[in-house]
């Protein structure tokens, strides 16, 4: 620690607040920035604290690994509530910018790419080398189930080891293993409370897309969005996706 840092020099305040940079002269557009400038650097941290989630999951150090993943699920949380500020602009007020935005879009975001693979989701685009690099290796839900296989439950062996690249297919002896956890939580407590931070982060991720959908529907109606995507209509093919299917199925079976 040195007696000349400060506050503004600690936190790199002069190279953040002046990495905004209006194109148009309108008021809205700095707004437009600022939100989604905010959600990547919320995305950086969340990609640190799966990281650190899935090293400590590899290392059986489930009650530890907890903290990550619940900071994940509040993270999640407050980019949802940011689609709150962003629709306080009005159709109009964006149209008069939306022009400048060109070829760009949300959809070519490698850090929120990378969140979705890192999870298990590895059925989309790669939006640049972080998503291509994260899809070489297990996700949170492999961690997880490798997890429960190294307890000693008899699990598929496609579920522990298979092309990582590949989009995962939910199982049924994956679904009838962490059945098991939940019908004797005392037995599996550490198992069972990974499991429900996970769907915590799931029920967080499917809550971010559908505001996501209404904000969009709200600000540009059915139009095409930026970078020549179909906007609403392809956002709303996005509701039901879920990272850790079983955890989900396996309620009807409880």
């Amino acid at each position: 620690m040195t007696d000349d840092m400060t506050y503004g020099r600690y936190l790199a305040l002069d190279d953040i607040l002046n990495a905004q940079h209006p194109i148009s002269d309108r008021h809205d557009e700095l707004l437009f920035i600022i939100i989604h400038q905010t959600k990547e650097l919320w995305l950086k941290q969340i990609l640190a604290e799966i990281g650190e989630a899935m090293r400590m999951i590899g290392e059986d150090h489930l009650v530890e690994a907890y903290k990550g993943l619940a900071r994940v699920s509040r993270i999640q949380a407050v980019m949802t509530l940011s689609w709150d500020v962003l629709a306080t602009m009005t159709p109009s007020e964006y149209t008069q910018f939306r022009d400048v935005l060109g070829g760009s879009s949300g959809f070519q975001s490698d850090q929120f790419r990378t969140m979705e693979v890192m999870l298990g989701l590895r059925d989309g685009p790669d939006s640049g080398p972080m998503t291509a690099a994260a899809k070489q290796l297990p996700s949170l839900w492999d961690a997880a189930n490798a997890a429960l296989a190294r307890a000693g439950f008899d699990l598929p062996a496609v579920a522990l080891s298979r092309d990582w690249a590949q989009p995962y297919e939910p199982m049924a002896g994956v679904e009838a293993a962490w059945a098991e956890v939940y019908r004797d939580t005392d037995r599996w407590w550490g198992l069972y409370q990974l499991a429900e931070k996970l769907v915590d982060i799931d029920d967080a991720l499917a809550t971010w897309r559908h505001k996501h959908v209404l904000t969009v529907s709200r600000i540009i109606g059915g139009k095409r969005g930026t970078g020549g995507t179909a906007g609403v209509p392809y956002l709303q093919t996005t509701l039901a996706k879920r990272a850790f299917p079983e955890l989900w199925s396996l309620r009807t079976m409880l």
